[in-house]
């Protein structure tokens, strides 16, 4: 699959996710492997399930931009694996694997989002709430949260193109996608992320051309108008992020809400799903932890990564010893400060994908060590002790 010659309209798009020189000198070479799959016997039995393994990563990032949910997304790519595993035999060879396997990914989810309500987060859904009038509430269904990924599930293991790919994975842009009907999701996807051409979209979706130009021209305008146009220009684990991240974790850990609040953006927030209710501002920020939220202090943190940022498995004091999950926070950093404080509290799914420990004992104080976006392949850890 080659990418088209960037119109002047794309130039000048700012939603436009161009993947520049390298991305798309990779996207050549995986033309060149698919023409090499296209002339083997598609119903020779070894090595089938190597074929189909080796996009494994790169369709869980598909399905999550398409789904929303992490734990969605390997669903629907597990089902894409035993579909095509059993059509395997029935496979002529007239496209690539990759955009056979695209094609039955791209119907998987459609049949899931079919009727279904589209994910957010809680800033999309209602106003900050001023501290001297928080109720945290009654938290909403896990389907109603745009939920995170680790990174090592869905970026690319190459450092230059996981750095492409980050920005498609940020959570205000996959709550943005949710804007978008299902299709027109799949071509933004296809066409802006992946740097699929218009014709290779019309063949999956079994459309025209005109109708893909169309569908892409809609959900640019849509994302524009949900102000999905924002993106932090520097680099997510340079030095500076790294030495931040680093004051971060020692301001949280002590509990010095000082130190903490000198981190934050004037317009910092901090959610809580699967509650409803968020902050906006250092003042309000730090007035919930110092009061609801104070059960937190003496926390540890440990570092990880989720949707091209940097996070942490945090868990607080627990009365039988040791420290015990409480929340996966997701730290979204932009001009130096911290911008957003995403604190994730389904800690009994959402560690286990992370691989993250499901107790910390006393003597557990891992050193920060803020990892690139190639976390491990998590498996679900055993526990500490």
């Amino acid at each position: 699959m080659t990418s088209e010659v960037a119109t002047a309209e794309h130039r000048q798009d700012p939603i436009r996710h161009d993947l520049g020189a390298h991305a798309r000198d990779h996207v050549q070479e995986q033309d060149q492997e698919q023409d090499q799959e296209q002339v083997q016997d598609p119903g020779a039995g070894p090595g089938i399930e190597e074929s189909l393994e080796r996009y494994r990563k790169e369709l869980t990032g598909y399905c999550y931009r398409m789904l929303g949910s992490a734990f969605e997304a390997e669903d629907a790519v597990q089902d894409t694996m035993v579909r095509a595993w059993r059509a395997y035999d029935r496979f002529e060879g007239r496209s690539s694997v990759r955009s056979w396997l695209y094609r039955i990914a791209t119907n998987v989810c459609l049949t899931m989002l079919s009727g279904s309500s589209k994910r957010a987060r809680p800033m999309d859904l209602t106003s900050p709430t001023p501290h001297a009038s928080a109720v945290l509430g009654p938290p909403l269904a896990e389907t109603a949260w745009i939920e995170p990924m680790p990174d090592g599930r869905a970026l690319p293991q190459d450092p230059a193109e996981r750095a492409e790919a980050r920005e498609s994975v940020r959570l205000a842009f996959v709550a943005a996608l949710q804007h978008l009907a299902p299709k027109q999701r799949a071509v933004l996807i296809l066409r802006e992320v992946l740097a699929w051409k218009a014709s290779e979209v019309a063949e999956l979706l079994d459309t025209t051309v005109a109708s893909v130009n169309s569908a892409l021209q809609r959900a640019r305008a849509t994302l524009a108008a949900a102000g999905a146009t924002e993106s932090d220009p520097s680099e997510p684990l340079s030095d500076d992020h790294k030495a931040l991240l680093a004051r971060y974790l020692e301001a949280f850990e002590s509990y010095d809400m000082d130190a903490l609040t000198a981190l934050l953006a004037e317009d910092a927030t901090l959610s809580m799903p699967p509650f409803g209710l968020w902050f906006r501002g250092p003042a309000d920020i730090e007035a919930w932890m110092v009061g609801e939220g104070k059960e937190c202090r003496g926390s540890r943190l440990i570092p990880t990564s989720a949707n091209g940022c940097a996070a942490f498995g945090q868990y607080r004091p627990d009365p039988r010893g040791g420290h015990s999950p409480w929340a996966l926070q997701v730290i979204e950093i932009s001009g130096g400060r911290v911008i957003g404080i995403n604190a994730f509290l389904d800690t009994a799914r959402l560690f286990p994908l992370f691989g993250l420990p499901s107790h910390l004992p006393e003597a557990h104080l891992p050193e920060a060590d803020f990892p690139e976006a190639d976390f491990p392949e998590a498996e679900p850890a055993d526990e500490a002790g």
